[in-house]
């Protein structure tokens, strides 16, 4: 229910004001006041009110918890889940937090200021084409909306607002940008990378580059998930950047993947050689049997082999790559592909790896089309 009333008080100085109040009561009895310089804006006000109150819509602190509130409130959230194991993680903290100091809650293209019962579609969609405009990628504006919903969607959750603005609000850009298509490492330049490793790095890449892991799987690989008898290796955990062990990002991620003979034998020999080898341990650890930093091991270890190889260089996740692309290529079908990768679903799979899904027997394939459509070719 929502009323308009006028109001006429004096001054301190004795002036005589006017003014319009809508009262507003919700079904559950929340009541809130606005008060209007003219009668058409109370009016109109009160219309909207009225329609949201119609729909169940309407949320009293809508017209005074602002972004900025929301997102300090989602953070809070989020650090209480991260601390509690709740699947999230201190990089995905850190990673939420930068999209919202460095975007949302930004002094000239953010949207910090703006009261949650403002927000609306149109809102959210200048403020992805302030962002495009300031020169943020399309894969990153993509992320920073889909805080900007994560946030969103928690203060529904409060009962703040009825309606998450952010939910639907798509970032277009040139086809030539997102995701590009993956090309992954020649066997040749791999034979040449492995040759030139050092016994232990030779290990590392061949691993890597035959299960296709994630370089947080692969870091949080134990024996214990290692089979050699039945030459599979299965995947349940990875570690972040700072330490943290997790189950994997998404029921997907947890998964088995086969193994070589070979693959298995250097597993063999690398694990009778190694001091860390009870089940518990680290099949990759450090020199005191902890996580192995990531960045330090690319930096000293992997980058150089490049020029030892003669081979151009290509970063860490290039390994993952080519071990899909070898997959495709020994005729793997693609769902199989999407369950060796740990891919969430078959349309992640195709998106990054679709052109490579190539066969000798396509040419042979169009030819029986067309000798069905034309008859035998003259």
């Amino acid at each position: 229910m929502a009323s308009i009333r006028k109001r006429t008080w004096t001054t301190a100085t004795g002036e005589t004001r006017t003014a319009w109040t809508v009262d507003v009561v919700d079904a559950s009895g929340n009541r809130q006041r606005r008060q209007f310089s003219t009668k058409r804006e109370a009016e109109r006000w009160r219309v909207e009110v009225e329609g949201q109150l119609q729909a169940g819509t309407f949320r009293p602190d809508a017209s005074k918890v602002t972004v900025a509130v929301a997102c300090d409130g989602y953070l809070e959230y989020a650090e209480g889940r991260m601390k509690r194991g709740e699947r999230f993680t201190r990089h995905h903290l850190a990673v939420v937090r930068g999209h919202i100091q460095n975007h949302i809650l930004h002094p000239e293209h953010g949207i910090g200021a703006v009261r949650l019962g403002q927000l609306t579609a149109g809102g959210v969609g200048d403020f992805r084409d302030r962002l495009r405009n300031s020169g943020v990628s399309v894969v990153t504006t993509r992320k920073v909306l889909a805080t900007l919903s994560a946030v969103l969607e928690h203060a529904i959750s409060r009962d703040v607002i009825a309606v998450n603005a952010a939910r639907g609000v798509k970032v277009i850009g040139r086809r030539d940008e997102g995701a590009r298509k993956v090309v992954p490492p020649t066997k040749e330049d791999m034979r040449k990378l492995i040759g030139a490793a050092d016994p232990d790095m030779r290990v590392k890449l061949i691993v890597a580059s035959a299960t296709g892991l994630r370089a947080g799987e692969f870091h949080a690989l134990r024996w214990r998930h290692r089979d050699l008898g039945a030459g599979e290796v299965t995947v349940e955990t990875r570690v972040d950047a700072y330490g943290d062990e997790d189950v994997t990002k998404t029921a997907a991620g947890m998964r088995t993947v086969p193994l070589s003979d070979a693959v298995v034998a250097v597993l063999k020999a690398w694990r009778l050689r190694s001091p860390f080898s009870r089940d518990e341990d680290l099949v990759f650890p450090n020199r005191r049997g902890g996580y192995e930093g990531h960045d330090n091991m690319v930096k000293r270890r992997f980058r150089p082999l490049f020029d030892q190889a003669g081979v151009a260089p290509f970063n860490w996740h290039a390994l993952r790559h080519f071990a899909v692309s070898c997959w495709i290529e020994a005729g793997l079908s693609p769902k199989t592909v999407q369950v060796f990768a740990g891919h969430s679903s078959l349309q992640v799979t195709m998106d990054r790896y679709g052109h490579i899904f190539k066969a000798d027997d396509h040419r042979a394939a169009m030819n029986q089309i067309a000798k069905g459509m034309l008859g035998e070719a003259p």
